[in-house]
């Protein structure tokens, strides 16, 4: 599908700025590849880090996150805090002073009703909303005037950077938006393509699955900046050929998330071309087991929902054998190198928040054979155990890549080993992290036993992210399949816990809190199977200037810096 925005002579306006407005676009054009295709440029309606990534270039929120995982304005004045007066005294709520003169892409006024309508979008009842949790225990956001926006907290928020903080949570326009409250959101194709923006760049064509256009917004706050004047953001392909458009032919300037073998990469440099960059943060290649059923004899509502509970893997014996046969630093050492770590946290980092938690290292083959075993699994005659006439088969999905590939066909050997058929399946990445609700092959739609993939969050504070896995965010029919309990893992307990972190300050007592939920997913229960820490990678050109790796918000984050080194 192909989207061109109407740009109100966008050309003109580069042609006749005035100027102070010299440098702006002086660079050409900066050329983007995500081998993981854009999908939406709504990070509202998905939670794939290549649609929030594509969109953090053209939509901002009211701060972000440096490379340091430090909170910096953005449309604000300040970074509200308690010494300042910005932060209530008793953090039940956090005031934000939008800086004076912002304008849309379209030259309209940015407003505090921006502000109040995306939380409206993303809290609509009848909608799905792929960043929920960014508002999780806000009860309004206010408008007092046109620049203030106040956003109410249910109980005392110690951590209160969480909405409108980070790509995943920035600022919608509500007139753009206005008709796509709810089931409508979807529908919305030509706002969901195309958002009007306050970032330095704005739509010009978007191609579903495939390529963004982009030009320099000309309304964009800065006058000097971005320095290039068009971004052609390609996307699709496959990690290695991304790499090789930086590192070898120079075909492009940026390529996402290069996850090769490190001798592929090193003997890429060797080219002289590019470089790659690293940063660890909180990525974890993972997989999450599905607590429902996803058996297609179902009805398609009934599919991957808490109406029908998963036949083997609800069996906590089952889930902690998957786990305990694997080798993480095999896998460490075939996929990642340097550039990755065993681990057995969801939340690997800050040092405050991670568990320590490390049974899940060594290798157990005997000791998962025997927990089969004890849950009445027994070896068949052809070597698959089985148990009341059933046969111990998975299908084990994730997104179509190299290293992601040989994860399966390493992890399918050893779950083979203790006595399980495992059925292989990938997607193509922009269709497996894409959202789209009529897709069977969705991540979030989840019709398979097991999946594989990567993901982290905003900042450093895990509570939004720890608070995805609450009950009520699993993804369902009337929530447009959008919604990040991806496992659909329920239990009170959890959430009681959840609600306990969003209104602790003490630092130490979060950090207990933090980890305590850390280890509920993972080593008691088992729902979520952490296998690989993982820095996060990318490729540059040695003629990209500006680059700034950042691990704790979009790669994309200072696209308005980046320059061509003369």
């Amino acid at each position: 599908m192909k989207l061109k925005t109407a740009l109100l002579g966008a050309a003109a306006a580069f042609a006749m700025a005035p100027a102070a407005f010299a440098e702006r676009g002086a660079d050409g054009q900066l050329n983007i590849i995500y081998w993981q295709a854009p999908s939406i440029l709504n990070p509202y309606l998905s939670s794939g880090t290549k649609d929030v990534e594509s969109a953090s270039m053209v939509l901002e929120p009211l701060a972000g996150f440096n490379e340091k995982g430090e909170v910096i304005p953005r449309l604000v004045t300040e970074v509200p805090t308690v010494e300042n007066g910005g932060v209530s005294a008793d953090l039940t709520s956090i005031t934000w002073k939008l800086t004076p003169g912002l304008l849309w892409s379209d030259g309209t006024p940015v407003t505090s009703a921006d502000a109040v309508f995306t939380w409206q979008y993303c809290t609509h009842p009848e909608g799905g909303c792929a960043q929920a949790a960014r508002y999780e225990g806000v009860t309004s956001v206010e408008a007092p005037d046109d620049l203030t926006i106040k956003v109410n907290f249910a109980a005392p928020k110690p951590n209160p950077y969480q909405a409108f903080v980070g790509a995943t949570s920035p600022l919608l326009q509500a007139k753009q938006f206005a008709e796509c409250l709810g089931a409508k959101a979807p529908e919305c194709t030509a706002a969901n393509f195309g958002p009007i923006g306050t970032g330095p760049f704005m739509v010009t064509e978007f191609k579903t699955n495939d390529t963004v256009q982009m030009v320099a917004n000309p309304n964009y706050r800065d006058p000097a900046k971005p320095a290039f004047a068009s971004v052609n953001f390609k996307g699709g392909g496959d990690a290695q050929a991304a790499a090789r458009s930086v590192l070898e032919t120079g075909e492009f300037d940026y390529a996402w998330n290069p996850q090769l073998a490190p001798e592929v990469l090193a003997g890429m440099e060797a080219a002289g071309k590019g470089k790659v960059f690293a940063a660890f943060g909180t990525l974890v290649e993972r997989i999450e087991i599905n607590m429902t059923d996803p058996d297609p004899a179902l009805p398609e509502g009934m599919r991957s929902t808490a109406a029908h509970p998963h036949p083997i893997l609800s069996d906590i014996r089952v889930r902690q054998a998957l786990s305990m046969a694997i080798d993480r630093n095999l896998l460490v050492e075939v996929g990642y190198g340097s550039s990755g770590r065993a681990t057995c946290n969801l939340v690997p980092a800050p040092e405050l928040y991670a568990s320590d938690n490390t049974g899940c290292l060594t290798q157990d083959i005997e000791g998962a054979k025997k927990l089969l075993e004890e849950a009445g699994w027994m070896p068949g005659a052809d070597g698959i155990r089985e148990k009341d006439g059933k046969k111990l088969k998975l299908l084990y999905q994730s997104s179509t890549n190299a290293v992601r590939q040989d994860f399966q066909a390493l992890v399918k050997g050893w779950w083979n080993e203790i006595g399980i058929e495992v059925e292989l399946k990938n997607v193509d990445a922009s269709v497996f992290f894409g959202g789209d609700p009529g897709s069977p092959d969705t991540f979030q739609k989840f019709y398979a036993d097991v999946e594989m993939y990567a993901n982290n969050f905003d900042g450093t504070d895990p509570e939004p992210y720890l608070a995805q896995y609450t009950c009520e965010k699993a993804p369902k029919p009337e929530s447009q399949w959008q919604g990040e309990n991806i496992n659909r893992f329920c239990d009170p307990a959890y959430d009681a816990l959840v609600a306990e972190l969003g209104k602790t300050g003490e630092m130490a007592k979060r950090g207990e809190i933090a980890r305590q939920l850390n280890d509920m997913l993972t080593k008691d229960s088992f729902v979520v199977i952490p296998l690989v820490d993982r820095g996060r990678t990318s490729a540059a050109s040695n003629t990209l200037g500006g680059v700034v790796m950042n691990a704790w918000d979009s790669e994309l984050w200072n696209t308005s810096d980046w320059y061509r080194v003369k």
